[in-house]
């Protein structure tokens, strides 16, 4: 379409007229932005074809990648970049007199994520793309994403993530690809054809909408199909059309709408339903169109359902296969369990989701019986294996209780089960699935998470990229193990010294952000000490705080005690109907208006916490971080993709031994990390042996007294409640999360961290480690292994 910098100002000015009635000179700046996204896509859309032609050609395999967030980020710059037309976009615009950087800034954040879970899908994505392997993604077409963050007056406040205002220039509506997706109604048994139907259900269309996977350097372009929910011609006769209507837009409008009520409950259900059946429908469909029967399908299709919230993939198929392609059962479960692969993102029971029996019934009336069959059939498996053991077979059922256990369905129905890391796949085998181990012994693998170095280094951080290729090449950008090769350079005292300027200058980036949207002062000579995620009481960030409350009391207190000047910098969304977690969020910027405030020791210690954390606020903090928090209570953190994006760009991980840490500190040894605290089996004997008092640490160690007590006594907030929550927490609910257990060490951890930071080219030597071994943490590195072992797909060929 454009092959230099000519051809796409000509293409640029063609566009604007054609699109808009006006000169590039006239154009407003959102049209320009539009023409370009548009640009970009249909310069993809030429290497998208030729995709899907070399798939279908060549009858290759393909992947599916079912998940409930995609947490995409801005997609303007990395598909420009993997095009490898940035530069020619760049200079063309120049000549227009348009910073592109002006463009790039008013592409949203897609709102089809929240935190982890759907930023692992889109690095996913992005290498599989990259690596020329077939793999799709399947997900809704979210009105909204979760919230904007607002922080007023100290507190989280929601506001409504408009993220589509400009448009979404990428996606393709597909309306000859809708198919529909049946709720409520009844089962009967039909007798002339001697089969179960699905009567005066409620009928919704989903449309597919497509948005192009752009892999790096490659022609391989995937798909990532969004699911939009449309009115059908066919709904109950009986049903109000207004309110049908704002029922059908309901299903799209909203990530994770509030399932606190049972009304929210049925809307969370439907969501899931609605995205499993849709892609599930239209996967056999094109099937279809390329074999004879579905007797091949687990041959030529792989599905793996990203946690709990797809798996209703299982029955859905097993529904398609009985009701509508007249499969027996055996046959149909034969295919079904050779198809789907379920990945584990949890230890924590609440996150492994449940349904009330009544509600799926309500919903789902013919899927809920194939999940009754599926149980059945379940149980008598798991008797036959555990050789009668009736504890085991109740432990286990996929139904109990009144109650849908979607684990146990995910595993019953898959061919695989992998967690995403190493330490959380033991605990699930040997603890938190034991029981499913011992009945399907080889069916739990691990792979430890990884994330794409394309964004998280190459793209986000030129500054650090350039050096690292000056250092050793660009090999490392195909194959980023090749970063290894920085290790016969981590004691050149030059590049520890060109790394250090590096890292100023993003620190430097960060803090003029920080002053322009909090409009706080930070020294980039200080510490940047970062902890962003998303807020939760395992997390930690309470630790975090309360241990920047201990350093400003001792500062207070000892006019002798000076830290070496340090900026605590917070970013984290907490569910909207989290108090708690709301509360640690207040408590943070309040402790940061006190303490940012005292002209006796701010120039020592800052408090930021920067509002709306996000992908595109990651790709500013990740390369201007010194310390990487990662300070989950040990058993707890399945693996965590924010510790390897801090590692990548040369942050110490200052951590306990849980999730990837225990590989990040395996791979960069201990002297290149900071370990603390109580381990995973120290954590579950305390628990076990109810040895825990929370009390007695108080009572025992000033440091933690004075610390707990300033919650509640008006040092942070003249109404003496605000905190208690936190308060009751930690000492009248016996501190769950063992943050007094852990405070010592974690401190000791801090001061050591100080220490090394003050020897600046032994400070340097460990954060170029840290880069040369964050190669095994590329989502690249992930894919091959799930294609090894799961999924076992070809690489295209152009």
């Amino acid at each position: 379409m454009f092959k230099n910098k000519e051809e796409f100002k000509f293409e640029f000015s063609r566009r604007i007229i054609e699109s808009y009635g006006r000169t590039v000179e006239e154009a407003h700046i959102t049209e320009k932005f539009m023409v370009l996204e548009t640009m970009v896509r249909d310069y993809a859309s030429v290497n998208w074809a030729a995709s899907k032609a070399v798939v279908q050609n060549n009858e290759q395999k393909q992947m599916h990648y079912f998940s409930m967030e995609f947490l995409m980020g801005r997609l303007l710059v990395n598909n420009m970049m993997n095009l490898g037309i940035y530069e020619n976009a760049k200079e063309g615009l120049e000549d227009y007199g348009i910073n592109i950087h002006d463009l790039e800034e008013l592409e949203s954040d897609a709102g089809l994520g929240n935190g982890g879970l759907g930023r692992l899908a889109a690095c996913f994505m992005d290498s599989l793309a990259s690596l020329d392997y077939p793999g799709h993604g399947n997900t809704i077409r979210y009105e909204y994403g979760l919230f904007k963050q607002k922080i007023e007056n100290g507190y989280q406040v929601e506001l409504p993530d408009q993220w589509m205002k400009t448009g979404f220039m990428w996606e393709v509506r597909k309306p000859k690809h809708r198919v529909p997706v049946k709720f409520f109604g009844k089962v009967i048994w039909d007798e002339n054809e001697g089969k179960w139907k699905h009567v005066d259900a409620e009928t919704i269309y989903a449309v597919p909408y497509d948005v192009p996977v752009i892999g790096n350097d490659t022609v391989n372009t995937n798909t990532l199909r969004l699911w939009s929910a449309e009115p059908s011609e066919d709904f109950p006769s009986n049903h109000d059309f207004q309110r049908y209507i704002e029922d059908v837009r309901s299903i799209c409008q909203n990530l994770y709408p509030d399932d606190s009520t049972p009304a929210g409950k049925m809307l969370r259900l439907k969501q899931e339903y609605f995205f499993c059946s849709a892609g599930i429908q239209a996967i056999i469909k094109a099937h279809l169109r390329n074999y004879p029967s579905l007797d091949n399908f687990h041959e030529k299709h792989v599905i793996q359902l990203n946690d709990t919230h797809p798996v209703l993939c299982i029955p859905e198929f097993m529904r398609l296969l009985i009701d509508e392609h007249n499969y027996e059962w055996q046959d149909a479960w034969d295919i079904c369990t050779q198809t789907f692969a379920y990945t584990n993102h949890t230890i924590l029971a609440e996150a492994l989701e449940t349904w009330p029996i009544n509600t799926m019934q309500t919903l789902l009336p013919r899927v809920y019986q194939i999940i009754e069959e599926i149980h059945r059939r379940f149980v008598g498996f798991a008797k036959e294996v555990s050789n009668h053991d009736q504890n085991l077979v109740d432990r286990t059922m996929i139904l109990r209780d009144g109650t849908v256990y979607m684990a146990r369905l995910a595993i019953a129905g898959s061919f695989s089960v992998n967690g995403v890391a190493r330490l959380h796949t033991d605990i699930l085998k040997e603890r938190e699935l034991h029981d499913f181990n011992v009945l399907y012994p080889n069916k739990f693998n691990n792979k430890t998470n990884g994330v794409t170095h394309r964004r998280w280094l190459a793209y986000c951080n030129p500054q650090l990229s350039e050096l690292i290729n000056e250092t050793i090449g660009k090999g490392w950008i195909k194959k980023p193990a090749q970063l290894e090769n920085l290790m016969e350079h981590v004691d050149d005292p030059i590049l520890q010294n060109r790394f250090l300027a590096v890292k100023k200058e993003r620190k430097q980036i960060l803090a003029d952000y920080i002053k322009e949207h909090n409009g706080i002062e930070v020294d980039v000579d200080s510490i940047f000490d970062v902890q962003v995620k998303r807020l939760h009481a395992y997390k930690r960030q309470l630790l975090n705080i309360l241990h920047v409350i201990y350093l400003y009391q001792e500062m207070k207190s000892n006019p002798d005690f000076r830290i070496y000047p340090h900026t605590f910098i917070f970013g984290a969304k907490a569910a909207s109907a989290y108090y708690f977690a709301k509360k640690v969020i207040k408590l943070i910027n309040a402790v940061g208006d006190v303490v940012n405030n005292d002209p006796e020791t701010n120039k020592y210690l800052k408090v930021v916490f920067l509002e709306n954390y996000g992908v595109t606020l990651a790709e500013k903090i990740m390369p201007a971080a010194d310390v990487s928090e990662q300070i989950s209570t040990a058993g707890k953190e399945a693996s965590g993709t924010g510790n390897m994006k801090f590692m990548m760009n040369g942050a110490i991980t200052l951590g306990t031994l849980d999730g990837a840490n225990v590989e990040i500190s395996e791979l960069v040894g201990l002297d290149n990390c900071e370990i603390f605290g109580l381990k995973d089996e120290e954590v579950k004997n305390l628990k076990a042996n109810n040895q825990y008092r929370a009390w007695d640490y108080y009572n025992n160690d000033l440091k933690i007294r004075r610390a707990i007590d300033s919650l509640t006594n008006g040092t942070f907030s003249s109404n003496p409640e605000e905190f208690k929550i936190i308060h009751d927490e930690l000492m009248n609910k016996n501190d769950e999360y063992f943050l007094l257990a852990d405070f010592e060490s974690y401190a000791n951890a801090q001061s050591h961290v100080v220490e090394l930071y003050q020897d600046r080219a032994k400070w340097a030597r460990i954060c170029l480690v840290n880069i040369a071994k964050s190669g095994f943490f590329s989502s690249d590195r992930t894919i091959e292994q799930y294609v090894e072992d799961i999924w076992h797909l070809e690489k295209c060929k152009f």
